[in-house]
């Protein structure tokens, strides 16, 4: 309902809101203003699915950086400012297809002032960005702490404050690292506004607890019809925030395209490395674009069974591989030529 109903923001030629497909977002890790090292990775989260990038503009170099980075690379960018507005300012003039600011935190209405105009005048939207853990003493006094109340409070607040400057190119993001809180803010503030949401989990930790938190808070928002895009965040390489975004969009049905792999858990009978040649299969599919399902089972007695919904499977142990169709073994093999006859069998796909 929400996500339907929502305004249509163009972030260069991405739309979201409005029922428009949810967008995957990351960020870089590298210094912008290194713009080699920053469009390479830029590239390879390209490659694995990313649609819209948002770099960090500190400083005067990462802004004109982004001149220079957007001349290669094919995905809308997103600027990253945190207190001087001098540098949102600059990173619109070169370019920026969206910028990302705190009001509270860029200083007195005027600077916030200047800051819009230069939005308004080239019709660059502006993520109105709010984290828990810089909620304003008066609501976490207001409210006894910091709570879902307070966030959503303080983000209506600053987003009221650009409303006033005349502009109402925006999206609102609203974060925690509290993985409820979170999920509570944003059922909040849905029924409250119009822009389109920015959600994630925030600083929600390494790859494994960053995973489970995102996952679980994430599909709980967008499995409420909350969210036009979303960035997992994660400690690591951001490669791993596309390759689980869009892995929880799947699996939530917002989402089709792709390979999915789904394996058996093992156990006492299975006699082949199903671990490994379960991620080497993940691995190998990531860039064929099927939307199937493809099963790896460890154990030849019952996984051509347990295969069975899958379009096409494989099943090893003892020396001995299988391959699997809709749940009947079409061929067999030495268990060493088993992701060699998957992957054959993936490219001549019809």
């Amino acid at each position: 309902m929400y996500r339907d109903e929502t305004k249509v923001v163009n972030i260069g030629n991405v739309a979201i809101g409005g029922g428009n497909p949810i967008a995957i977002q990351s960020m870089t890790n590298v210094k912008t203003e290194d713009v080699e090292a920053c469009v390479a990775q830029i590239l390879k989260l390209e490659e694995a699915g990313c649609e819209i990038i948002r770099c960090t503009v500190p400083n005067e170099a990462a802004a004109k950086a982004i001149a220079k980075i957007k001349k290669q690379i094919h995905i809308p960018l997103v600027a990253d400012i945190h207190f001087d507005y001098k540098m949102a300012i600059a990173a619109m003039e070169n370019g920026a297809d969206k910028i990302r600011i705190n009001p509270g935190n860029i200083g007195s209405i005027d600077k916030v002032k200047a800051v819009v105009d230069v939005a308004k005048e080239r019709n660059i939207p502006i993520r109105v960005g709010v984290n828990s853990g810089s909620l304003e003493k008066e609501l976490v006094a207001k409210y006894n702490g910091v709570t879902a109340e307070g966030i959503v409070e303080s983000a209506l607040d600053k987003v009221h404050i650009i409303e006033n400057l005349g502009y109402d190119n925006m999206v609102i993001s609203i974060k925690s690292s509290d993985v409820m809180m979170c999920v509570k803010a944003h059922e909040l503030l849905a029924g409250k506004t119009v822009y389109p949401l920015h959600v994630g989990i925030t600083e929600s930790g390494t790859l494994t607890s960053g995973n489970i938190k995102s996952a679980v808070g994430l599909g709980i928002i967008l499995n409420q019809g909350i969210g036009d895009t979303i960035r997992v965040s994660l400690t690591g390489d951001p490669v791993e925030e596309i390759k689980s975004a869009k892995l929880i969009l799947r699996t939530l049905g917002l989402r089709k395209g792709g390979i999915e792999v789904v394996s058996c858990p093992t156990c006492g009978r299975t006699r082949i490395d199903l671990i490994g040649l379960a991620n080497k299969v993940e691995n190998m599919v990531s860039g064929i674009p099927l939307d199937i399902k493809v099963a790896v089972m460890g154990c030849a007695v019952n996984g051509p069974g347990e295969a069975k919904e899958a379009d096409i499977g494989i099943a090893g142990g003892d020396g001995e591989g299988l391959l699997i169709k809709k749940g009947e073994i079409v061929r067999k093999m030495p268990e060493s030529e088993l992701l060699d006859a998957l992957k054959e069998e993936l490219l001549n796909w019809k």
